[in-house]
């Protein structure tokens, strides 16, 4: 049998151990929670989580552009577009889309408009192919540049209204942006060639999709398209 003083020690030292040790401080819920700027687009300025843009209306040759969103990594910018045949006869589409930029007083920005995006960054440089749309397929295309400041002695530059044309010498459109692209003063926007989106219709069964890796710490953001 142990000594019943022993036993007396051992649990006040328990006691005193438990007595030191530190109080579990309680979780704010209202915390910042750390975010991964790899994975999640920049804030865009003046513009709340909740802010959505009206759809806009069906062109008069059956066509709809929306922007998609911005992927960003290290200040290099990706943004998707969208076109979407809302006619009732099929449309044909193949190239670039033909962007204009103005700034906040409606004023045309300069800008060096690059097919494939190949002095900006790599992975954007499919080349075209001719594309029949269907009513209510879609086709995918990015806008790509990069938010540098090279010389002091350049304003940046910032695009807060954007025109695009579905290739050049069609009609152009304003499409709603939910925050400006911050070209700073590189005077440059990449373009990818247009790449649809919908599968052609089929009556085979889907293949199932590949499964997705861990994301990729390069310096190219995520691609739209």
């Amino acid at each position: 049998m142990r000594n019943p003083a022993a036993r007396l020690g051992v649990i006040a030292g328990l006691t005193l151990l438990t007595a030191c040790a530190p109080t579990p401080r309680p979780i704010d819920a209202s915390a910042p929670r750390p975010v991964d700027p790899l994975s999640t687009p920049p804030p865009r300025p003046g513009v709340t989580p909740d802010a959505a843009a009206p759809t806009p209306a069906c062109s008069p040759e059956g066509i709809r552009i929306v922007e998609l969103g911005v992927s960003a990594a290290m200040g290099l910018r990706a943004m998707g577009l969208d076109l979407v045949n809302c006619g009732n006869r099929p449309y044909e589409l193949r190239g670039y889309p033909a962007v204009a930029l103005r700034d906040a007083d409606g004023d045309p920005i300069t800008v060096r408009v690059i097919p494939g995006a190949g002095p900006i960054t790599s992975g954007f440089d499919d080349p075209p192919t001719a594309l029949v749309l269907r009513p209510g397929e879609r086709a995918g295309a990015a806008l790509i540049w990069r938010n540098l400041v090279t010389d002091a002695t350049v304003v940046a530059t910032d695009g807060v209204e954007l025109d695009v044309a579905p290739v050049a010498g069609r009609p152009a459109y304003p499409v709603a942006l939910d925050g400006p692209i911050d070209l700073g003063n590189t005077g440059r926007l990449g373009v990818s060639a247009w790449k649809r989106r919908d599968p052609a219709p089929t009556t085979e069964a889907p293949a199932p999709s590949a499964p997705i890796g861990p994301p990729s710490l390069a310096t190219t953001p995520v691609n739209p398209l």
